[in-house]
């Protein structure tokens, strides 16, 4: 019986995924609100957060599309009743992406100054940011790892073991946060922003054993390494490279944006990096439908069920808009008081808040355009998706930034470009989606 498609249903998957996909960008909000106001130099180490997590995010998010990758996989063999062909990919697929992440560490790490004079980062900002990179990049393998399995337990139709995963690191983070950063008299001496980093690191190693002993104790998922390689393998790394060009699209958007932030002064990349995790957090509570689009849509594409398809777009298009206008609804009664949150430095806060709105404006656009990434990637497209975002990133986002650059806009240059950005994103993606499957549904 296919299962029907309602606000409850949806949910069922969404809430979990939300509180699992917030964890990031808590983690990265925990971060800016006790660096923002620590005793001293806290303008400066807010922007180096800021432009150390802006790199980390692209790596991440450049080799964490296993996630995508996997459950796209997984879901569509659960709908066609063939998981068995899958059982040993997960365990694969974490063998490849943790060994690249390592050769990434040996990489990176000893050109990190370099790295970050890319940012526009110079004196105390950049000693602040190898600082804080050359402690934070050992969390990296474990974070891959478990973003592989919340991709396995997501093809699974299992959302809420990576909510427990992600709460318990949270949690971790954020006590750890305040106790490494802050110190406690008499027994650990203040660590500043290494502190922080320490804090993600440790919290990053209890998320990964944490998500390794729900894998192997709930299913029948295997992380034992067996070879030859499945059947899938090849589809996997082709869906990888897609995504990995995309991602690379997608961090040349973040990339630029940090360095024009960067480039305007330090009171200017710190209310950046406010507003931008605050955008991040908006993202990835939307995820938390995105990942049920993600999560049924490969089940219906695997089953073909194109009427449940199209019936699970249209559902999700009404959350969207509906989440959407929750969250900017959300930021417009916070507006006078969460800058202060994050930081006291008043000439961070009047950049911080001429900018704030248009965040909130682009809510309901992220939302569409979130979701339907989801649905795609569920469904395996990850071809379009490459595409779609190396030309919003080309022929949008980057001509736009520059010109309003042009006219010395600063901040606002960069936040009306990421709108345009996402909207070029968005629309496209249900105009193909509707291309692609109202034919097919009218055939049965």
């Amino acid at each position: 019986m296919k299962p029907d498609i309602t606000l409850k249903s949806i949910n069922k998957l969404a809430i979990p995924a939300l509180i699992s996909g917030v964890a990031e960008p808590i983690l990265s909000l925990t971060d800016t609100a006790i660096i923002g106001n620590v005793d001293y130099n806290s303008a400066e180490a807010l922007a180096a957060v800021g432009i150390v997590g802006t790199f980390i995010s692209m790596l991440i998010w450049v080799l964490g599309q296993t996630r995508s990758a996997i459950s796209s996989i997984v879901s569509q063999h659960l709908g066609a009743n063939q998981l068995d062909k899958v059982k040993n990919l997960p365990a694969q697929a974490i063998f490849i992406i943790t060994s690249l992440s390592i050769v990434i560490i040996m990489v990176t790490l000893p050109f990190a100054s370099q790295i970050f004079k890319l940012y526009n980062a110079s004196n105390l900002i950049l000693d602040y940011s190898v600082n804080y990179y050359g402690i934070r990049v050992f969390g990296f393998p474990f974070t891959l790892f478990t973003i592989a399995i919340f991709g396995t337990f997501r093809g699974l139709q299992n959302t809420f073991y990576p909510m427990v995963i992600a709460i318990v690191g949270t949690i971790v983070n954020i006590v750890l946060d305040v106790v490494l950063v802050y110190g406690i008299e008499g027994f650990i001496a203040p660590m500043h922003i290494k502190g922080a980093a320490w804090a993600s690191v440790i919290a990053q190693i209890t998320m990964a054993l944490t998500s390794a002993y729900f894998l192997l104790k709930k299913t029948d998922i295997t992380l034992r390494i067996t070879f030859p390689f499945n059947a899938e393998i090849g589809n996997f790394i082709t869906m990888i490279l897609n995504l990995f060009v995309r991602t690379l699209a997608l961090n040349a958007t973040l990339y630029f944006a940090t360095r024009f932030a960067t480039s305007y002064g330090t009171a200017y990349i710190a209310a950046y990096t406010i507003a931008i995790n605050l955008w991040f957090l908006g993202a990835f509570i939307i995820d938390g439908y995105a990942s049920a689009g993600n999560i049924l849509s490969g089940k219906f594409l695997g089953a073909k069920d194109y009427k449940k398809l199209v019936e699970l777009s249209q559902f999700l298009i009404k959350c969207g808009i509906g989440i959407g206008i929750v969250l900017s609804f959300i930021g417009l009664l916070s507006y006078s008081f969460i800058g202060s949150i994050f930081t006291k430095d008043q000439a961070v806060l009047e950049q911080f808040y001429k900018v704030f709105w248009i965040v909130l404006a682009m809510q309901p656009f992220c939302a569409l355009a979130f979701i339907f990434d989801g649905m795609f990637k569920g469904m395996g497209k990850m071809k379009f998706l490459r595409n779609l975002l190396l030309l919003s990133t080309g022929l949008v986002f980057i001509p736009i930034l520059f010109l309003l650059d042009n006219y010395d806009l600063k901040l606002y240059a960069v936040f009306i470009a990421l709108t345009f950005w996402i909207v070029a994103r968005g629309v496209p993606l249900i105009l193909k989606f509707r291309q692609l499957f109202l034919p097919l549904v009218q055939k049965t």
